[in-house]
């Protein structure tokens, strides 16, 4: 995947650079190819872009600002108690309130690269180190560290905020 194009690229044949006929007579081994997409054999499961799906339905309030300062996620509107879900398969890393700004927060760690965070909540339903899967109920809605109703969700790739609509189904 590269951050400019919103492509993801596909393997690519690495060329052999032997003379035709060469005979090899030690043991072969596979190039490595290195990409920037998650392994899927990994012991932490991979969320392919197209497994992501919205964490709760309500109408996009706010939007994902780059700018220094800017909103690090989006904002979605919904009532409280609504429930919120896991948009991929993952492990919590983190439930609680000890982040200023975020109220009841969970953070799910799906591979080595992605996370995602869902801010503000009334109800948390898991705990640290809990597996989840995709579409799961994690959480409800609240305004936990908010002045309204909202959840606050960020996915970061690598450490680093990225625009969660990027990832998510067109709806």
């Amino acid at each position: 995947y590269s951050e400019g194009s919103g492509e993801q690229s596909a393997n690519k044949m690495l060329p052999n650079n032997k003379p035709a006929g060469t005979v090899v007579t030690g043991p072969v081994t596979a190039p490595t190819v290195s990409t920037t997409e998650p392994n899927a054999s990994s012991t932490s499961t991979s969320a392919p872009i197209s497994a992501w799906r919205w964490p709760t339905d309500g109408k996009v309030i706010e939007n994902f600002g780059a700018s220094e300062g800017g909103n690090k996620g989006i904002d979605i509107a919904g009532s409280k108690g609504q429930a919120i879900v896991a948009t991929a398969d993952g492990r919590v890393v983190y439930a609680g309130n000890a982040l200023r700004g975020y109220g009841n927060l969970i953070i799910i760690k799906h591979n080595d690269d992605y996370l995602s965070a869902y801010a503000h909540n009334d109800t948390m339903l898991v705990r640290e180190q809990q597996e989840v899967k995709a579409g799961q109920k994690i959480a409800t809605m609240g305004s936990t560290g908010t002045s309204s109703t909202r959840l606050h969700f960020e996915i970061r790739y690598k450490g680093k905020s990225v625009n969660p609509l990027r990832y998510l189904p067109q709806r």
